[in-house]
């Protein structure tokens, strides 16, 4: 059976990975992708495959429909995030798709934990100027003290959390969904509830319909003066505008951002404007050899497991 394999951090690793996939009954096939894929592009190619393991592609119900006409039987998102899928119209399609959760929690956490510390201590403006020759010595800000409103307490957030509090930083969670015990939190509030205390902003929750521009103007106009806004999480939580609005007004001090609304961010987007108070990613959080590997091998599995039960494939 052949599989149709788009996620990046899974095809980069391919030939590492293969020896531990040659038990699998399947055949491989990496798709030639540096961030995803289009919604045409997969309508061609999914009917050709009997399962697909998804990156952050679009999977939407007309993906699913066209994959069902021909082979496809069973996909697994490969990572947390499940925003770019369709699980209506996979289900419509009569096609089932999991994830593969608690995945990433650590590696995200500790570039999370990377940005809050770069920020502060502004770390990133320091290495330019000695690259660029100079010897500056701005005066950071400690850690020890300083309020975290951490939005979502997940797997990553929770692990984010454990770092926090190992920085005596004082942590507010906000997460109305969490089943998790709040051991790394000195308060569970609700959104967005004395968010003017906090002197950094981290998010780590997944992306819904209901909190897109989670960070949007009304938010910033509430914060604390000089926060520092972090997320690890999706671009579309905050309203890029409203925070080039806060830059630029210096209500927020300064961003790290793994992630943005469009990506790969373009060259003409306003944030690039501030460089020297900005750290810019590329959706690279939970990108470790270790967590790539141990998540494709899950992924692999998980299909298996699907199509054992779609009666594709026999157990």
């Amino acid at each position: 059976m052949k599989v149709l394999v788009t996620c990046p951090p899974m095809v980069r690793q391919f030939e590492v990975l293969a020896p531990q996939l040659s038990v699998f009954p399947f055949e491989f096939v990496c798709a030639e992708v540096v961030q995803t894929m289009t919604e045409e592009q997969l309508m061609d190619l999914l009917p050709q495959y009997d399962g697909w393991i998804i990156g952050d592609d679009p999977a939407t119900g007309r993906v699913f429909e066209a994959g069902r006409r021909g082979r496809l039987r069973a996909a697994v998102k490969w990572g947390v995030g499940t925003d770019n899928v369709d699980f209506v119209g996979a289900r419509a399609s009569a096609i089932p798709v999991v994830n593969t959760p608690n995945a990433f929690g650590r590696e995200v956490a500790d570039l999370a934990m990377c940005y809050v510390t770069m920020l502060s201590r502004q770390v990133h403006v320091v290495d330019a100027a000695v690259k660029g020759g100079g010897w500056v010595k701005p005066a950071g800000g400690s850690l020890a003290g300083k309020t975290v409103a951490l939005v979502g307490y997940g797997d990553i957030g929770m692990n984010i959390a454990r770092r926090l509090k190992a920085a005596d930083m004082r942590v507010h969670v906000y997460d109305p969904y969490t089943r998790l015990a709040l051991d790394y939190a000195d308060e569970a509030l609700t959104w967005p509830s004395r968010v003017d205390e906090a002197d950094f902003i981290v998010l780590a929750c997944a992306l819904t319909a209901q909190n897109r521009h989670l960070i949007d103007t009304s938010l910033l106009t509430s914060a604390k003066p000089g926060v520092h806004v972090i997320n690890v999480s999706r671009g579309p939580l905050i309203d890029e505008k409203a925070l080039v609005a806060a830059l630029r007004d210096g209500v927020v001090a300064s961003a790290a951002l793994d992630v943005f609304e469009v990506e790969p961010l373009p060259v003409s987007a306003s944030l690039r404007e501030f460089g020297d108070r900005c750290v810019f990613g590329s959706h690279n959080a939970s990108n470790t050899r270790e967590a790539v590997l141990n998540t494709s091998l899950t992924a692999v599995r998980r299909l298996h497991e699907l199509m054992i039960g779609e009666g594709v494939v026999n157990a």
